[in-house]
């Protein structure tokens, strides 16, 4: 429940984290990406470690550590008034959260007989589900009548609660003698790309696209995913065993994943910041917003499993990841004189259009894998949806910052505002990214008028420009869905009790 909720519970508290430290747009994607880069290189590794050393021991670190990491994320803002640390926080909360998620699989296998192991797992994927949706609802509440760090302060009490209970009533999982080797180089090398890819697309507004300082980014990026493959072809127990690809189902599968937390990631982050601080809804009215996406998903999903259960995943994937490019190109259509009763709609149907692609591609990515691969497969597919979110956030981002940099100076000039130098126009930028009008006390009402204007437009066109490329991505996948196919019986069987 806590990994699930702090997934979402930060996109309401994004925009009051940014306005109470004046924190940029880059910065404010870091929270996210930090958390979501910090889950992606450690999931597999952790897994590894749980199978070696036992998972009982991983889990109850991890909740420590969660626990933590969560009360530090709060102080580092009511205390430090630093959005540093609060990065820095966030990532070291990520490998904790890692730890919570292979790891509680493996202990519900231990301690449920095969006749009760499905329900059991039922419940655990129930509250996961539950946790994501009630996740800008609860946030919306702790901001409006707490504050943004209570969101992480949450974690403390239900840590401990789990702790308490999970000290007593966990069953220790046996060493597994396959989990011996680690491979530490795969490890940096994947970590170290996966760093140079969103950090390039980061920065790269700032630094400009076709600067030294991008292309040495994207390049340095490029060298280590090619040692990472080349080292992966020739570990003995390499971290991602390279003949799982063989598979173009399972390819597919993985590229799917991607696209889905692309889209639904690309989709909570810019539309929190165009309720609340475009829009002036408070926290709760954002979550309400927010919660026909995630209700849908809840609702959607264990439809979506008969469906594909009759006709396999390849059609209602392709179907979904179809009506999800409709959703993103309806939310592409919102403008400023736009009913926010407009994205409910457009919320609830990208909702639905995941559902099948969430419960589909799990089913491809490791049902396609040899049956002993099936474990590494389910690390795979956890892998791509946290890198998804993260290349989502990044992607899309970078999209945003391309269009405010290319359009305010001219529309601020238009608008004959007064002028800006340098330092002036890049803090008007990076507050417009974020949907926020610099707008001081003592200015004239006609003046705070035209620079919210013009900044609320250039923010909208910026949300345009980067939903239109959601929708494309969300095409791709279609046309990618096409690729997949109903995975082997016996890897789907391994993979339950995985």
């Amino acid at each position: 429940m806590m990994v699930a909720i702090d997934g979402t519970i930060v996109a309401v508290a994004n925009p009051s984290i940014q306005a109470h430290l004046g924190a940029s747009l880059a910065d404010i994607q870091w929270v996210t990406n930090g958390y979501l880069l910090a889950l992606a290189v450690t999931l597999i590794t952790i897994g590894k470690i749980g199978d070696r050393f036992g998972h009982k021991k991983v889990f109850l670190t991890g909740i420590v550590g969660f626990g933590a990491t969560s009360a530090a994320i709060g102080l580092s803002g009511s205390i430090a008034n630093s959005i540093t640390m609060i990065i820095a926080f966030r990532i070291l909360q990520g490998v904790f959260g890692a730890m919570l998620q292979p790891t509680a699989l493996a202990l519900i296998r231990e301690t449920f007989p095969a006749q009760k192991l499905n329900g059991a797992i039922g419940i655990w994927g129930g509250v996961i589900g539950a946790s994501s949706a009630a996740g800008p609802i609860v946030g919306g509440l702790l901001v409006q009548h707490l504050n943004w760090e209570s969101c992480f302060y949450v974690n403390v009490p239900v840590g401990l609660i789990a702790l308490a209970v999970g000290l007593f009533v966990l069953r220790e999982t046996p060493p597994s003698p396959a989990a011996r080797s680690f491979d530490i180089p795969g490890i940096g090398l994947l970590t170290a790309f996966l760093f140079l890819m969103v950090w390039g697309l980061i920065k790269a507004p700032d630094y400009g696209w076709t600067s030294a300082h991008t292309f040495a980014f994207f390049a340095a990026a490029i060298v280590a995913l090619i040692a990472f493959i080349v080292r992966e072809s020739k570990a003995k127990e390499p971290l991602l065993p390279l003949r799982l690809f063989r598979s173009v189902p399972l390819s597919a599968g993985t590229v799917l994943v991607l696209t889905l937390m692309f889209a639904m990631f690309g989709a909570m982050f810019f539309m929190t910041f165009f309720m609340e601080n475009v829009h002036g809804l408070d926290p709760v009215a954002t979550g309400v917003r927010l919660l026909p996406m995630t209700g849908m998903l809840i609702v959607g999903a264990p439809l979506s499993g008969v469906l594909i259960t009759k006709t396999g995943p390849r059609v209602p994937m392709v179907a979904g990841m179809l009506m999800s490019a409709v959703a993103l190109f309806g939310l592409s259509r919102i403008g400023l004189d736009s009913s926010l009763n407009d994205t409910i709609l457009w919320f609830a149907l990208l909702g639905l259009g995941l559902s099948p692609v969430m419960v589909g591609a799990t089913e491809v990515i490791v049902g396609n894998a040899a049956v002993e691969l099936a474990g590494v497969a389910g690390g795979l597919q956890s892998t791509a949806m946290q890198v998804g979110g993260t290349i989502g956030t990044a992607v899309l981002g970078a999209v945003m910052s391309a269009k405010v940099n290319s359009l305010l100076p001219a529309r601020w000039a238009a608008a004959r505002l007064p002028a800006l130098d340098a330092s002036q126009l890049a803090a008007v930028k990076s507050a417009t990214t974020v949907g926020v009008a610099p707008v001081r006390n003592g200015m004239s009402p006609q003046v705070a008028a035209a620079i919210t204007d013009v900044t609320h437009q250039t923010f909208i066109s910026g949300m345009t420009a980067s939903f239109l490329v959601a929708s494309l991505v969300a095409i791709g996948g279609a046309l990618v869905a096409l690729l997949t196919k109903k995975g082997n019986a016996p890897a789907e069987v391994h993979a339950v009790v995985h």
